[in-house]
């Protein structure tokens, strides 16, 4: 795993003057090496990010008991939840100081449950990178066998900081 750490209050989350002084790259490289922490989420969702390189971002994680829907299997907000995290921090690895995103939309296709208590990696890649928008796909697989568990998309709307 990484040396990432999530926060846990407010005042662990970076600032808008520091994020302003970033570029997209080193806002996620800080946050994998632990400089900066990750989002108070990734703690609840039992994941982290794994791997940072421009264009393409690796979330791991293991879902447990509580994130299971009433019958007893992985929730898709799961899936929905690390894979917009991957997709959207790929997009992030690609925006100039002084910017940041924000998803405008996603989309999950979960091709077969994920078994609680199994390690999977989510891997964002970055298809387009604009002014304004990225567009990013990603893929939930099995870190023991590769096996497909789901895939995504997503549009990020690219914003100047305040």
């Amino acid at each position: 795993m990484s040396n990432a750490y999530v926060a846990k209050t407010q005042a662990d989350l970076v600032s808008p003057a520091q994020i302003a002084t970033m570029t997209g790259l080193a806002f996620m490289e800080s946050v994998r090496d632990g400089t900066l922490a990750g989002p108070p989420i990734a703690g609840l969702m039992n994941f982290t990010v794994e791997s940072v390189e421009k264009n393409r971002v690796v979330f791991r994680g293991t879902p447990k008991f509580e994130h299971s829907n009433p019958i007893g299997t992985l929730h898709g907000g799961w899936y929905g939840t690390i894979l917009d995290s991957c997709m959207a921090c790929a997009v992030m690895t690609t925006v100039p100081v002084g910017h940041y995103y924000t998803t405008l939309e996603y989309k999950v296709n979960i091709t077969r449950s994920i078994p609680l208590g199994t390690e999977v990696e989510a891997i964002g890649i970055v298809q387009h990178a604009g002014r304004t928008t990225g567009v990013a796909i990603g893929e939930i697989r099995g870190v023991a066998d590769s096996k497909l568990y789901a895939t995504g998309s997503t549009t990020c709307i690219i914003l100047k900081m305040p």
